[in-house]
């Protein structure tokens, strides 16, 4: 799954400023499973989506809306006149939880995540590689 380098750089900067409120990006099990419905179907009809969610997770209509109200909330999706859309694809959320879990670990430092990283899972030639490509197109777009 590749990340937009753009997106995470952004959202790092966001949130060394303050700008990002850091619980918007953990969500509990069921909140994730409901995302990741909206996220397949989307943009889908809000009473499409009670009946998905009927099947899927046995949810009654009401149950339904107090989570996607609270994934409103978020601006993780928006429900306008009915129809459910995502605000955020599941690629920049999950380039946005692993910048929060840095953040709050490792001090917004990627270099010291890649060294503790590193140091318990060998990274792969392919992975090398892959990093290498990711910092040298960074480097060309923001000296480019």
């Amino acid at each position: 799954m590749e990340v937009n380098l753009q997106i995470l750089i952004g959202m790092c900067a966001k949130a060394r400023k303050g700008g990002i409120f850091m619980e918007q990006y953990k969500l509990g099990e069921m909140e994730q499973k409901f995302a990741d419905l909206i996220w397949e179907s989307a943009p889908i009809g809000s009473g499409d989506l009670t009946k998905l969610c009927e099947k899927a997770f046995a949810w009654k209509r009401t149950t339904t809306y107090t989570m996607l109200k609270r994934l409103c909330d978020r601006n993780l999706f928006i429900n306008k006149n009915g129809t459910v859309a995502a605000l955020m694809t599941r690629e920049e959320f999950l380039a946005a939880q692993g910048e929060q879990f840095i953040n709050e670990t490792f001090e917004g430092s990627l270099p010291r995540f890649l060294a503790a990283f590193s140091r318990r899972k060998k990274l792969s030639d392919k992975e090398i590689l892959a990093l290498k490509k990711l910092i040298d197109s960074y480097e060309e777009e923001s000296h480019g």
